[in-house]
């Protein structure tokens, strides 16, 4: 009886070892649902980077989720999978949380990705070889990655600045990679309005003059006005209410994410990410990173002004928002991001 026991005690004991490396045993709550399906477009873009490696250095899988993401052209497109419900959370540009509520969808976000568009505006020299203003754009074929996309509003937003509207110019989907750097080089667009590493790649070849630019912060607040929230995490607040626990949980695999990046060499980085990400030139996917992770948010909070600037830009040619009464305290949150700076080690 006491050897019986003695050895029951001691499995009780290596159960408890066991459990101390499930993600319950620090604290976490039990996840409401583990299958999460998480939509985005353009995933090889920078923008996205923080997904990518939560992805590949299995920070999700350590929180305990099974998460499937779905690459789409362009964030519209993602957007549309969560709207239809084939997609749990979007992993897409904050202003999508506004035009949603505007058509009366409650969508929030929960953490942040990046602290700055990253898109940038450029010309063809191929096919617009005598620019000189934004006005020359009218009744141009500008590409974006998806028609109603970030990459479409920043351009739309340049465009009204200049007193043109979406309706001057044509704007053609070519995507986030190397469809977009051949739709431009085969002059199939006049403009193009996308982010690196494409851009970078474009610009180094002397195929494109850079009109506007926000890969920096500075040049971020030169074009939007303020701190412009870029990328992030959004669902629905009915999937937030119903699962806190697993929203939670891909906070702090996001945020993790986050903090890697602030440190991870070039040679961690260009092992991290898919080859197919380097376009076929290591050297200047690294160049572009260098140029572009300032943009990358360190930590996944929201900028205090962020979402007002964010709805300011929409406000100047979208007529979806136009006079509609926004509340932008449903729109984002950063609770979850809080309390995984609280507990999330890099």
């Amino acid at each position: 009886m006491q050897r019986r026991t003695f050895l029951a005690g001691t499995a009780a004991l290596a159960g408890t070892a066991i459990a101390a490396h499930t993600p319950l045993a620090f604290g976490q709550a039990r996840l409401e649902t583990r299958k999460v399906a998480i939509a985005v477009g353009g995933k090889n873009l920078f923008y996205y980077l923080p997904l990518t490696i939560a992805e590949r250095r299995n920070y999700f899988k350590d929180e305990g989720l099974d998460v499937e993401i779905s690459d789409f052209a362009g964030g519209s497109q993602a957007l549309k999978a969560a709207v239809g419900g084939s997609a749990d959370v979007v992993s897409g540009a904050f202003e999508h949380t506004l035009l949603l509520q505007a058509q009366h969808q409650m969508f929030r976000e929960f953490v942040l990705q990046g602290r700055a568009p990253q898109i940038v505006l450029a010309v063809s020299n191929k096919t617009m070889p005598n620019y000189k203003s934004i006005a020359d754009l009218k009744g141009k074929k500008i590409g974006v990655t998806a028609p109603g996309s970030s990459t479409s509003i920043m351009a739309s937003f340049v465009l009204a600045k200049a007193g043109l509207t979406a309706k001057d110019v044509s704007f053609i989907g070519v995507g986030a990679g190397a469809g977009a750097v051949a739709a431009l080089q085969t002059g199939q667009i006049d403009a193009l309005a996308n982010l690196d590493p494409v851009m970078t790649k474009l610009e180094r070849a002397g195929d494109i003059r850079v009109i506007s630019d926000t890969r920096t912060l500075a040049d971020t607040r030169t074009v939007f006005g303020g701190d412009m929230p870029a990328g992030c995490l959004y669902a629905s607040q009915s999937f937030i209410d119903r699962n806190p626990n697993t929203t939670q949980a891909l906070t702090n695999a996001m945020v993790r994410a986050l903090k890697w990046l602030q440190t991870a060499s070039d040679n961690d980085l260009a092992s991290a990410v898919p080859e197919s990400y380097l376009l076929g030139d290591r050297a200047l996917y690294l160049a572009a990173w260098q140029h572009t992770k300032p943009a990358i948010s360190p930590d996944g909070l929201m900028p205090a002004d962020g979402p007002a600037t964010s709805l300011k830009t929409l406000q100047a040619f979208d007529a979806t928002v136009q006079g509609k009464p926004i509340d932008l305290s449903k729109t984002w949150t950063n609770d979850f991001v809080k309390k995984a700076l609280a507990t999330v080690k890099a």
